[in-house]
């Protein structure tokens, strides 16, 4: 339909009266009308990503995709390879065009994540992860898929950082997703080495491992497993590695590589380590024409290294390679019932040998030897441990050598030269191996243990000897003891003849001198005897007369008195008898009286025992009644009846 504006001429219809008709008018709507078709087409054909967000941009219609493909291109219908960075992005209309906001892809400090390619080219199938290709870091799709990226997993990986990454091609492996494609999250860490450690490292890409070798050679610039393409297009091999990771902190891909921590090889204080490295550069023997028992190589080939490791602490694949410790300190190896710490004698014991005449006998031997820094690779090379040094050479040198020389002496003469034998033995064991570079210091001859029988024997014989010795020495000491005894009694007399004539002398002044004092004591006591005498006669006759008056004056009293009582008793026992023959009758009462005195006295008018005259066992009744009297009596039948008291 078609609009016509009024004229002067023609009169508007009523419906348009209320448009104005001013030319200003009619500017502002024109201006308006065409803000408006701007905004519908700015709304329609524009796109404003944030900062922080990626736009994947999906056409909906097009030429349909490649079969095989996921990722648009050049303008085919689908997911596109080329995303939109922030900024207003114009021209993408939305009836032909999607366009999704996908946050940044944010790797964490201390983490690495892993992608997997859906779209690219076939991974060719020797290989487990794809190529990594220029693409920076994945963020570019489009050249991702014109360098030929394979899909799949990616031997490139991400650090930490920010990334715009197509997600319709390019997912990532992160800690949050890890358990969804079937691994832990801690594999997604930077991965640590401890000073203490060392890496085993083994691939999980690449070629394989050359026949005949055990694992891959050293390969060149791949930043110690940190750049898997370099790694794989420096030729480097799948499988255990050679190399290993040294203490530090390294960005890995856990699809690539895996790493085994094991602790640095120690060599001690005293000893050396001898490295048998099993890969390697090819074999080149250095030890010269004149060493014929074995071969030795420079650091870093395949045999044993020339150079021995000094004591310390040395980051070796001990998957590889061993280190065989030998100690550069005197060795004492003890064939005996002891061993020493180091216990290289553990199977080592008594010699036993048999001598001249017969006896065998066993004996302890200690072998000291030394084994020199520069000599240590040579005696490795030779025997091939240390162990075996003390097994297949010095045992039978030594124990041979102690059986042939037995041999040539008897029993009681190999004990009677023992430090004769001691000296031959040091010369010829040292001389035997001299030849396998180690050093004899001694050779020591400890207990001999002879025939228990022989030993008896001159023990015996012995013991007499001695006993006679002892003998002969005490009769000689009994002899001297005498002779002294002797001697010592001579002079012994001599002072005693001496101390007599002394004593003689000064007897004979005490007699002098005891004759005086005698003299003069005779004429005081004759004058005190005869002093004394005239005093005892006078007190004497003075106590007589006293005496002899108070005698007769108390003998007067006393008999009176005396006479008096035994009157008076006289006369009562007479009246008593006087009535007792008027009461009792004169015969009665004289055995009343006869009874009383018998009985005063104890006398028996009753024998305890009465013995008949007639029958034959008089006697024997009369023992066995004063036998049961006795028991009766608490008595012994064969003491006498103890006496009545008075």
């Amino acid at each position: 339909m078609h609009f016509r504006w009024a004229t002067p001429e023609r009169k508007r219809p009523p419906m348009f009266d209320f448009i104005p008709t001013h030319p200003l008018f009619v500017g502002a709507a024109l201006l308006l009308l065409s803000g408006v078709t701007f905004w519908v087409i700015f709304m329609l054909g524009t796109w404003v990503i944030r900062e922080g967000e990626s736009g994947l941009v999906i056409r909906r219609f097009g030429r349909p995709l490649p079969p095989g493909r996921l990722i648009a291109r050049s303008g085919e219908a689908g997911y596109q390879a080329r995303m939109l960075p922030p900024g207003w992005h114009y021209g993408l209309w939305r009836w032909q065009y999607k366009v999704e906001r996908v946050p940044l892809i944010i790797v964490p400090q201390g983490e690495v994540a892993l992608v997997v390619a859906k779209d690219g080219a076939p991974l060719p199938s020797e290989r487990i992860l794809g190529r990594e290709v220029e693409c920076d870091n994945y963020q570019d799709a489009e050249a991702f898929l014109s360098n030929e990226g394979e899909r799949g997993r990616q031997s490139g990986f991400l650090t930490a950082g920010h990334y715009r990454i197509n997600p319709a091609l390019f997912e990532v492996v992160r800690s949050a997703n890890a358990e969804k494609h079937g691994m832990h999250p801690a594999q997604l860490r930077v991965f640590q080495v401890p000073p203490d450690r060392v890496g085993i490292v083994t691939v999980l890409d690449g070629k394989p491992v050359p026949p005949g070798d055990l694992a891959g050679p050293v390969a060149a610039r791949h930043d110690s497993f940190q750049s898997p393409q370099a790694f794989i297009d420096a030729g480097g091999c799948r499988g255990l590695q050679e190399e290993v990771l040294m203490s530090g902190s390294w960005n890995l891909n856990p699809w690539f590589v895996q790493v085994e921590l094991i602790s640095l090889t120690e060599i001690p204080i005293g000893y050396v380590g001898v490295v048998v490295s099993y890969v390697g550069s090819e074999h080149v023997d250095v030890s010269g024409d004149a060493f014929t028992h074995g071969d030795l190589v420079e650091r870093g080939h395949k045999g044993v290294w020339v150079e021995p490791l000094l004591p310390g602490k040395h980051p070796l694949n001990m998957r590889v390679m061993k280190v065989e410790l030998v100690p550069t300190t005197n060795i004492v190896l003890n064939w005996a019932n002891r061993t020493e710490a180091h216990h290289y004698d553990d199977k080592l014991s008594s010699i036993l040998v048999r001598s001249k005449d017969g006896f065998s006998f066993s004996l302890d031997v200690s072998q000291i030897i030394h084994i020199g820094v520069k000599n240590a690779p040579r005696v490795i090379s030779r025997v091939g441990s240390m162990q075996n040094l003390v097994d297949h050479v010095l045992q039978p040198t030594v124990g041979n050598y102690f059986r042939n020389s037995a041999q040539e002496v008897t029993v009681l003469e190999f004990l009677s030269a023992r430090s004769e034998r001691q000296k031959q033995a040091f010369e010829a064991i040292k001389k035997a191996i001299q030849a396998y570079d180690v050093e004899c210091i001694d050779t020591l001859i400890g207990d001999i243990v002879p025939p228990a029988e022989l030993m008896k024997t001159q023990t015996d014989r012995k013991i007499a000897e001695e006993l006679q010795r002892t003998y002969e020495v005490q009769r000689l000491a009994e002899m001297k003891r005498q002779d002294l005894q002797r001697e010592l009694a001579i002079a012994n007399i001599q002072a005693e003849v001496v101390r007599s004539e002394q004593q003689v002398r000064i007897s004979e002044q005490n007699a002098r001198a005891q004759v005086e004092s005698a003299r003069g004591d005779a004429a005081s006591v004759r004058a005190k005897a005869e002093a004394e005498a005239e005093s005892v006669r006078m007190v004497g006759l003075a106590k007589a007369e006293a005496e002899a008056e108070s005698v007769r004056r108390v003998g007067s009293a006393r008999a009176e008195a005396e006479s008096e009582l035994v009157l008076k008793v006289g006369s009562a026992k007479a009246e008593a008898h006087r009535q007792g023959q008027e009461a009792l009758g004169p015969t009665a009462y004289t055995a009343v009286q006869v009874a009383s005195i018998l009985g005063e006295h104890h006398v028996k008018l009753v024998p305890d025992i009465a013995v008949g005259g007639a029958g034959s066992g008089g006697l024997t009744e009369a023992l066995l009644g004063r036998m049961l009297v006795a028991s009766s009596q608490g008595m012994n039948p064969s003491l006498p009846a103890p006496e009545p008291k008075a």
